[in-house]
């Protein structure tokens, strides 16, 4: 049962049924990690799905009026699924019937797509919507159907199959396929639903927003926002969430979106949990074979073009909210939930420990965290830094707070790609030692010793993978033309020759004599990360551990001034 200062609801999933989506979908995988993760609510995702229902049929029975739990829930169904050594209780998980139709259809001389979230209370009003629908499309071509039926008219198919359900816009400012998304969506709500646009009461931000965002439009202020994962594997369930303290059965989910405060002013629908809205990968514009990432002001002063292809942008998110925003700053009405973002925690663990977050290492440091502290919504929503501190690593508490105070490094996604957040810079990463000991007085974890990142110096194992690789470069002369690079005492230099020529050697060759010269510190700025990292550790190979040198990426060295002079508290 929910604890009785609230639960966690991610409403928004997929099964196997969909494209794209792991075979570990399956219900017992999906309350597995819901236990994991702290969410004790899941959308059962797919419902107009044949084999999907067959299934929810077959291994849910209702629990509470509008919630179902697994009626076997038996281990060995999801064993192997889980982090090492993370067991879980799904006793307790909870599930929820949703549907996501995905309607393309043409309206108003243009061709629109929108993804919407169906609710139903039980599973006979589920087999009427799906009969109307099996009439209109196919149901079993994905778990995610194609319907070419308007939203108006899939609203009122819900409204007259299963009164007491509800539909929610999904993921609304997507560009592809959302309520209102550059590519084929509208204006309004009004618009899109027409005569049944009172029976909207909630919509889904997406992945690439937050409330902060929404609340710059003042059309919006009567919907409740919700937040979901829309996720496609059991492990990204909760990378958004909605948080409830209600009562635990549908109608009252149900009525704490429709008024998010009872009537007493009591908070019921209590918060969302949100990515950073520039990790999702429509938050700005920009074309992704190209390259080619732009903020809206300089998608605006293009025109809307690829400066590298000449076609037309993708237009995202960021730049859409603020084609319809009529507010400066957000503008929250009375008694809407709050906000938290946050990072997952197996990206976090990712950057802190060095290596991709699908390696065995940040599984293993997961699942000890997991088990530690009861789920991963416990350990980054709940537990006090100090604590970590006293009991686990100073750098994760470190990096709770700057989270959960929102002092995160962002680099926006684009058509298509996500974002990426970090919390440290490389230099903080490298002052603290290189290990990190995650579990009081456990064993510390090493740091990886392959790291391609934008580093502004090189770590100790990532310079012992390349010492032999750069053993001879001290014996290496230089011909007459590198050695006039490296010895001029010129203040401007400048270099051409053709790919091979030796254009490093002579530039590491001519670092390394100003500083063993006392003339540093040394600067030296490059345009990868590949070509840093290259640099880095043949210079540092040559020179004294504490020479006064710098090799960054361009982007690096900005970002290190930035902070440098940033008041962290601020």
């Amino acid at each position: 049962m929910a604890d009785a200062t609230g639960y966690l609801a991610d409403l928004h999933i997929h099964s196997p049924f969909s494209r794209a989506t792991s075979k570990a979908s399956h219900l017992h995988g999906l309350a597995a990690w819901a236990a994991v993760k702290g969410i004790q609510v899941v959308g059962t995702g797919d419902f107009t799905h044949p084999g999907w229902l067959g299934q929810v049929a077959e291994h849910l029975e209702e629990a509470e009026p509008g919630f179902f739990r697994l009626r076997d829930p038996d281990p060995k169904q999801y064993a192997g699924l889980l982090p090492p050594g993370v067991q879980a209780d799904v006793s307790s998980i909870r599930f929820v019937l949703t549907a996501e139709i995905s309607s393309i259809y043409k309206r108003g001389g243009r061709v629109r797509k929108i993804h919407n979230i169906l609710f139903a209370p039980d599973l006979d009003s589920v087999r009427r919507i799906n009969t109307v629908l099996a009439g209109i499309g196919n149901l079993e071509s994905d778990g995610r159907p194609i319907l070419g039926l308007d939203s108006r008219d899939l609203l009122e198919i819900l409204l007259e199959q299963a009164p007491e359900g509800f539909l929610v816009p999904a993921h609304i400012w997507t560009p592809w396929f959302s309520l209102f998304g550059s590519k084929s969506g509208f204006d309004t709500v009004e618009e899109c639903f027409g005569d049944l646009s009172d029976h909207i009461f909630a919509l889904e931000t997406g992945l690439s927003s937050d409330p902060d965002m929404n609340r710059m439009i003042s059309a919006l202020d009567r919907f409740t926002l919700v937040s979901n994962s829309d996720c496609h594997s059991p492990g990204k369930l909760g990378r958004e969430v909605n948080m409830f303290k209600t009562g635990f059965d549908y109608f009252s989910l149900r009525d704490a979106l429709k008024q998010p405060q009872d009537g007493q002013g009591a908070q019921r629908f209590v918060a969302t949990v949100e990515f950073y809205p520039e990790e999702g990968k429509y938050h700005c514009d920009g074309h992704r074979k190209c390259a080619v990432s732009l903020e809206p002001a300089e998608t605006l002063k293009l025109g809307g073009i690829c400066p590298s292809c000449g076609r037309p942008l993708t237009v995202g998110v960021l730049y859409r909210v603020m084609e319809l925003a009529d507010r400066d700053t957000p503008l929250y009405p009375p008694g809407s939930p709050a906000v938290y973002s946050l990072i997952p925690l197996v990206e976090l663990l990712s950057e802190l420990l060095g290596v991709g977050p699908a390696t065995k290492k940040v599984a293993a440091a997961y699942g000890a965290l997991v088990n530690r502290y009861g789920s991963e919504f416990a350990l980054l929503l709940d537990t006090p830094p100090d604590v970590l501190e006293q009991e686990g690593s100073p750098i994760l508490a470190e990096a709770l707070r700057r989270m959960r105070r929102g002092k995160v490094i962002r680099k926006a996604g684009y058509d298509g790609q996500f974002g990426v957040i970090k919390v440290f810079t490389e230099r903080e990463l490298r002052s603290f030692g290189g290990q990190l000991d995650l579990f009081g007085g456990g064993k510390p974890l090493k740091r990886a010793t392959r790291v391609r990142r934008s580093r502004l110096a090189v770590t100790k194992p990532a310079l012992n993978t390349v010492k032999k690789k750069n053993k001879k470069e001290k014996e290496k002369d230089l011909n007459p033309e590198q050695e006039q690079a490296a010895a001029s005492r010129a203040r401007h230099i400048i270099v051409r020759a053709g790919p091979g020529t030796g254009k490093t050697h002579s530039l590491v060759a001519r670092v390394v004599r100003l500083l063993n010269n006392g003339r540093g510190p040394c600067t030296v700025i490059t345009f990868t990360n590949r070509a840093a990292d290259e640099l880095r550790a043949r210079i540092t190979a040559r020179v004294p551990a504490d020479a006064p040198v710098m090799v960054a990426t361009l982007h690096g060295y900005c970002l290190h001034y930035l902070f440098r002079g940033a008041d962290p508290d601020s």
